[in-house]
């Protein structure tokens, strides 16, 4: 192990693709606290948009390009180039409050035993997002496992470290599963060989939405896409719903929608009937 390893106190891996406004926000969020707790930043750019270099460059980041497509690609090329332990996983959406990484940090000194943390994800749709009443939560990925620190079977990519002895126990991400469940088989694999996982309740982060992404049909195509693969990913755990209880699931968005006059509504209708599209196009 190289000395420059043994100074690091991590690697934060920030997958990334053709979107440099949300990269900017995280950088401007995470450099600072890199830079107090001698961890660095990796940028694994998965796109062609020029302006994603520059804003690498401007805070002073890492970047690499990944030999392979995709997120969990872009996550494996991450790992490989980290020099530091943890390998911390960040979305390129969120923004990482103060003390996000000293939280984090601290917590995994404290579980020696433990190869993998996470924390709280929060939704944070800029502009308001649409109309809702009050009664779902936002229709982004989020995470809330309580006030405490514990033991969980999961936490999602978007804010995830992981020691690297158990990328060599486990191996890398499947690179072959895309969207809902691309980091969840990862983790059963880990939960496989008894591995534990932790739940940091201070290392929160928060899941961006820009007004324009915030909107009724942005998010409404981004959830029927999701729709598509949590069913695709429900049928790889074998434990697909039956055609008539989507079909259920999607007329009771529909009847939230027009009940409340809610706007969420139709972003988990967009999700059902992606969902609905794939049980039909798997039996056809």
């Amino acid at each position: 192990m190289s000395a420059l390893s043994d100074q690091l106190s991590a690697s934060i891996v920030i997958p990334t693709r053709d979107r440099p406004g949300y990269l900017d926000v995280a950088l401007r969020t995470v450099m600072a606290q890199a830079l107090e707790t001698n961890a660095e930043v990796i940028v694994v750019d998965d796109g062609v948009d020029p302006a994603t270099a520059a804003v690498v460059e401007r805070h002073g980041a890492r970047v690499i390009r990944p030999d392979g497509s995709g997120l969990n690609a872009a996550r494996n090329a991450g790992v490989a180039a980290a020099r530091g332990d943890p390998v911390v996983l960040i979305d390129d959406d969120i923004a990482a409050p103060p003390q996000w990484l000293s939280s984090l940090l601290a917590a995994i000194d404290r579980a020696p035993d433990h190869d993998v943390f996470g924390g709280p994800i929060r939704a944070r749709l800029e502009g308001g997002g649409p109309r809702s009443c009050g009664r779902e939560p936002a229709p982004i990925t989020t995470l809330d496992l309580g006030p405490n620190d514990h033991n969980a079977s999961h936490v999602w990519g978007a804010n995830m470290a992981i020691r690297k002895r158990a990328f060599a126990r486990v191996g890398a991400f499947d690179e072959t599963i895309a969207g809902r469940g691309d980091e969840e088989e990862w983790l059963r694999r880990y939960a496989d060989i008894g591995g534990l996982v932790r739940y940091v309740a201070a290392a929160g982060v928060e899941h961006r939405r820009t007004r324009h992404d915030a909107t009724v049909r942005s998010l409404s195509v981004a959830a029927y896409a999701l729709g598509r693969t949590a069913r695709q990913n429900d049928v790889r755990k074998g434990t697909p719903p039956s055609l008539a209880y989507e079909l259920r699931i999607l007329a009771g968005c529909v009847w939230h929608t027009i009940r409340r006059r809610c706007a969420f509504g139709i972003v988990f209708a967009a999700q059902a009937a992606g969902r609905l599209r794939e049980a039909l196009t798997s039996r056809s």
